[in-house]
């Protein structure tokens, strides 16, 4: 067994895209052995892979289906424009297409589809593909909101289903305000306003052909795509409810579906077996032209939420790579096993507490008559009580002994921009130390009587959120708030966005997956993709629309410390600390093994993947 340690830190320095998480390199652009029609694929070999939280949506872009969990798999079936290199550089995959900004003024982006750009039915990708991701997380055709009720039931289905909803919401992609244009393989869009990170806001999802074949009920994959264009050209509201309904519905699952249409990919992998809350399988698409060949021909994603359980289906042989949630014990038992490589890092994920604003719980004005002070004067006393410097000294410092609590919401620790705008915030001064007599004067300044009731969401099979939970449990009781788990509706993570009103505080961790400086956009704005609770500040919103056309790094630092001021000062929530990380493979089964500091962490590059000998031996027994 070796043990090497890797610093990703450096590497996420200026990270800010955010996904649900459960938990040296190539340029990224290099190809494996030869061309098209996965031509570097080693027949009959075959990885499994451990990882904590199941796929329950092939439609990353969607509110709900916006996770790791997901965007992994996604990741592995279907193509994009431009990816992250391990140096975190924006590199382009050419064989599926090409995107170029034409013009400045206005910003005008053209992006071109390869003839090698195919789904995995045989059709072709193309400009439709990308207009509905523009149709769909504009907003420009949204006319209802779902309304939900205590349970998260949706109580105006059909005022939903008569109406135009999708279920996403980009502020970037609203910038395009002009219907995008389309012309032969290629289809332009044309901003508003200048954008920083116009390289990152827009990328193939979900093949258009099929949703219109779904929704419209044409047969023929041509007319099909053909009226979706123009349903969403011509603004047709009847065609475009039963789009969105599709695009935001249809590709939910948690097993196997029946329909093979929503199974459809345009990269190297295809899901053949899904087996609910155990295991999802991807095998090499067959028809793939581009130039990212699989390099296994079966990849199993096996779920398991339990670190040690992980370590142990590894030391079994039952999994050949993982990645699990680390603590003490994990890293110790992974010393244990002299078969396996193991490197520790840390990683671009960051944890956090956020509440509840809208839910008529214990945060919410509503509760208290509409007094937004009041309800505030309630968050700010239990901030206090969470004890943060006690939950990295116990459960994480023992995993990174220069581990640190994080101080700001938008920015890792020792980027360039941190220590600038974790002072703008305050967050540290704030909550540097846990404040029970504090949190007591406010609770009795407003006239709250304890014991207060708070229900705190989390991953109750994650040991380390466990031991938080006890931790913060514990501390708040002595300023009076009860916090008991939240009752799990179907999963944390689904009911973090769809059963808001069964918790009060969320305890979790979101995963940088780029590094556009804008996207922290998504978890504070105003109803934006991201902001489950109910948090609204208007001045936020206007540093938000500031921020989306600045360029100049230290304004850009500015506005980001300004708007992290509003956070603190609105009690949004609080920030813990940075996710330690492990890794651990076996590799007689894979090898060339590169964690990416953001997401999609250990599946980065699996087109370069090496399969061993043993992977063969497994895969033809």
């Amino acid at each position: 067994m070796r043990i090497t340690r890797k610093a990703v830190l450096a590497s996420v320095a200026s990270v800010s895209v955010l996904a649900l998480a459960a938990c040296s390199g190539s340029d990224g652009g290099d190809t494996a052995e030869g061309e098209g029609d996965n031509a570097g694929i080693n027949a009959n070999t075959a990885i499994n892979i451990a990882w904590n939280q199941p796929f329950y949506s092939f439609n990353g872009e969607s509110i709900t289906g916006n996770a790791t969990a997901n965007n992994i798999i996604t990741y592995m079936a279907n193509s994009r424009f431009v990816d992250y290199n391990m140096e975190l550089e924006l590199v382009a995959d050419e064989s599926f297409g090409t995107m170029e900004k034409v013009n400045d003024d206005p910003l005008t982006v053209e992006f071109t589809y390869a003839d090698s750009a195919m789904w995995s039915d045989g059709v072709a990708a193309g400009p439709a593909d990308l207009l509905l991701e523009w149709a769909a997380q504009s907003g420009k055709f949204n006319n209802v909101e779902p309304e939900l009720d205590d349970e998260g039931n949706v109580t105006n289905q059909e005022a939903v289903d008569a109406g135009v909803y999708f279920d996403a919401a980009s502020p970037s992609v609203a910038l395009i305000e002009e219907t995008p244009t389309i012309e032969d393989n290629s289809i332009t869009m044309v901003y508003s306003k200048p954008f920083a990170d116009w390289e990152t806001s827009l990328d193939s999802n979900l093949p258009a052909h099929i949703v219109a074949q779904r929704a419209l009920g044409i047969e023929d994959p041509e007319e099909a795509t053909e009226a979706l264009v123009a349903a969403i050209t011509e603004n047709k509201p009847e065609e475009l409810s039963k789009i969105a309904k599709v695009w935001s519905e249809d590709w939910n699952f948690a097993s196997l579906p029946e329909d093979e249409d929503l199974l459809v990919t345009s990269g190297p992998y295809a899901i053949t077996d899904f087996v609910e809350e155990q295991y999802l399988t991807l095998t090499a698409n067959e028809n793939y032209e581009g130039d990212r060949p699989a390099a296994f021909d079966q990849i199993t994603v096996r779920y398991n939420g339990d670190p040690m359980g992980q370590v142990q289906a590894l030391q079994n042989g039952e999994v050949d790579l993982i990645s699990p949630q680390s603590t003490a014990d994990v890293l110790t038992a992974l010393e244990a096993i002299d078969t396996i490589e193991v490197e520790t890092n840390v990683e671009g994920t960051y944890e956090h507490v956020d509440m509840q604003q809208a839910n008529g719980g214990p945060f919410d004005p509503a509760t208290y008559g509409g007094d937004a002070e009041k309800a505030k004067q309630v968050r700010q006393a239990f901030l206090k009580t969470i004890p943060r410097e006690q939950i990295v000294e116990n459960l994480i410092k023992p995993l990174n002994p220069e581990a640190e609590v994080r101080n700001s919401f938008t920015q890792v620790p020792d980027s360039p921009m941190y220590e600038g705008i974790a002072e703008a915030s305050g967050q540290g001064a704030e909550y540097a130390d846990v404040d029970i007599a504090g949190a007591q004067a406010l609770l009795q300044q407003v006239g709250v009587t304890t014991p207060v009731q708070v229900r705190l969401l989390f991953d109750p099979n994650n040991t380390r959120r466990s031991n938080t939970f006890e931790l913060i449990k514990t501390s708040a009781a002595e300023a009076g708030f009860d916090v008991i788990p939240y009752t799990v509706q179907t999963d944390w993570g689904t009911d973090l966005s769809n059963a808001t009103a069964f918790y009060d505080a969320a305890l979790f961790g979101w995963q940088s997956t780029s590094t556009a400086v804008t996207e922290p956009d998504a978890n504070f704005r105003t109803d934006a993709t991201n902001n489950y609770y109910g948090y609204s500040n208007p001045a936020v919103d206007a540093l938000f629309d500031e921020l989306q056309v600045e360029t100049d790094p230290a304004e850009q630092e500015r506005i980001l410390g300004e708007v992290e001021k509003h956070l603190v000062d609105d009690a949004f929530g609080v920030t813990i600390y940075q996710h330690p990380g492990i890794t651990a493979y076996n590799p007689e089964k894979i090898s060339n093994v590169q964690k990416l500091g953001i997401a999609p962490t250990i599946f980065y590059g699996f087109w370069e993947w090496s399969a061993g000998d043993a992977a063969t031996d497994d895969a033809t027994e």
